[in-house]
């Protein structure tokens, strides 16, 4: 496979895509952040992270709060340095109550195939353990489990 850095092809932005899946559900922030630059910028929901310290504290905030978390995310569309992606995960709270978020993804990557720039806007939906779609043990998606269209979501 030619390597993952822009401009993207069909190839490479699908791997890229699936590479950051891998990476979010690790669960591991430190892991996460290598993928950004130093000075990525984000924007989620009402939270601004710039940088890899601060992306680092997001996410352990992140899953600190949204347990047993899974996610899957599916590229939309790309062009030289940027892909779109759409994403959807399931985790539960604390108290046990289950949430499937859905979301979009801007990413703009430098020359070295670092992501830039990040804009995510997300939605909560509650739902039922027994409406859960996302099953697989936690960590990597199993490349047998159906993608989001596959799923209907």
């Amino acid at each position: 496979m030619a390597a993952l850095v822009p401009p993207f092809t069909h190839e490479t932005a699908t791997a890229k895509v699936r590479m950051a899946e891998d990476g979010w559900n690790s669960r591991d922030p430190q892991r996460v952040a290598l993928v950004y630059t130093e000075d990525s910028r984000w924007r989620n929901r009402a939270e601004f992270p710039v940088g890899r310290q601060e992306i680092i504290e997001f996410l352990t905030r992140k899953w600190n709060k949204e347990l047993d978390y899974r996610l899957i995310k599916e590229l939309w569309t790309f062009a030289g340095n940027r892909i779109a992606v759409r994403f959807a995960y399931e985790w539960h709270d604390d108290s046990g109550h289950w949430f499937r978020s859905y979301g979009n993804e801007n990413w703009e990557f430098d020359e070295a195939g670092l992501m830039q720039r990040r804009f995510a806007s997300i939605n909560d939906m509650p739902i039922t353990e027994a409406q859960r779609k996302f099953r697989w043990p936690l960590g990597r998606r199993p490349d047998d489990h159906p993608g989001l269209s596959d799923l209907g979501l």
